[in-house]
């Protein structure tokens, strides 16, 4: 298990604060543990404090009317989730469960908040840690609502690329389960497959279970800047 201070060490949201932040940071928070399914938080929940993952994986996401799940997001170890609703404080816009064995390092709004009042260095990196954070999901939303599933889907392996680094010819490994990137990419899961097949057979990938091995790194960048072009990229 990670240290708590080389755990925030390694959050962005943390990164760069002298040895003292890191320690009182560390000194007002507590370590959760989380089965597999096991809710977090439900949205409309106040918004008591915030979470970074030490192992394991949560996923936020919504229901609909009728009860369909959209994943908005997947975080992973080192990464932060339910901050923004803490320091708006508000309540949770989304809901929270692990989707594995899970444990976080929690930090009470309260105590938290009490911090930022003694610290105003700790205060003005947030400030501009989330200034950042929010670019980020504007960027994702315009994907979303803007290109077409394939541009979706070559968008994320790009992501996969850039955060796995492969080496010369290896693949990229799936974070999630297929079902859950069809979510994530506001799909179903059988279109998401039709996706993977065509784009197979197209040369642009090779796809081995949850191994994608990219075949042709100009193509998927293409296909994940159609928005961008006056003849978009179509895979027939």
């Amino acid at each position: 298990m990670m240290e708590i201070k080389n755990l925030l060490k390694s959050c962005f949201l943390f990164k760069g604060l002298p040895e003292k932040e890191l320690e009182d940071l560390e000194s007002i928070g507590s370590v959760k543990q989380f089965k597999p399914r096991q809710t977090i938080f439900l949205e409309g929940d106040p918004a008591d404090g915030f979470h970074v993952i030490m192992e394991g994986k949560v996923k936020i996401y919504k229901l609909s009317s009728e009860g369909r799940e959209q994943i908005l997001h997947i975080f992973g170890p080192k990464e932060p989730f339910g901050e923004a609703a803490v320091f708006a404080q508000a309540r949770f816009p989304a809901n929270a469960m692990a989707t594995e064995k899970t444990m976080t390092f929690f930090i009470q709004r309260n105590k938290f908040v009490n911090l930022l009042k003694e610290d105003p260095w700790l205060a003005m990196n947030l400030l501009a840690v989330l200034s950042k954070r929010l670019m980020y999901f504007a960027r994702m939303i315009g994907d979303l609502s803007l290109k077409e599933v394939p541009g979706r889907l070559a968008t994320y392996l790009l992501i996969l690329k850039s955060r796995q680094k492969p080496a010369e010819n290896a693949s990229v490994v799936l974070d999630i389960s297929k079902t859950q990137l069809a979510s994530l990419l506001g799909t179903i899961p059988e279109t998401l497959s039709r996706i993977f097949s065509k784009m197979q057979k197209a040369g642009i990938i090779e796809v081995k279970g949850p191994e994608i091995k990219i075949l042709d790194t100009s193509a998927l960048e293409e296909l994940s800047g159609t928005i961008f072009h006056d003849k978009p990229l179509h895979i027939e």
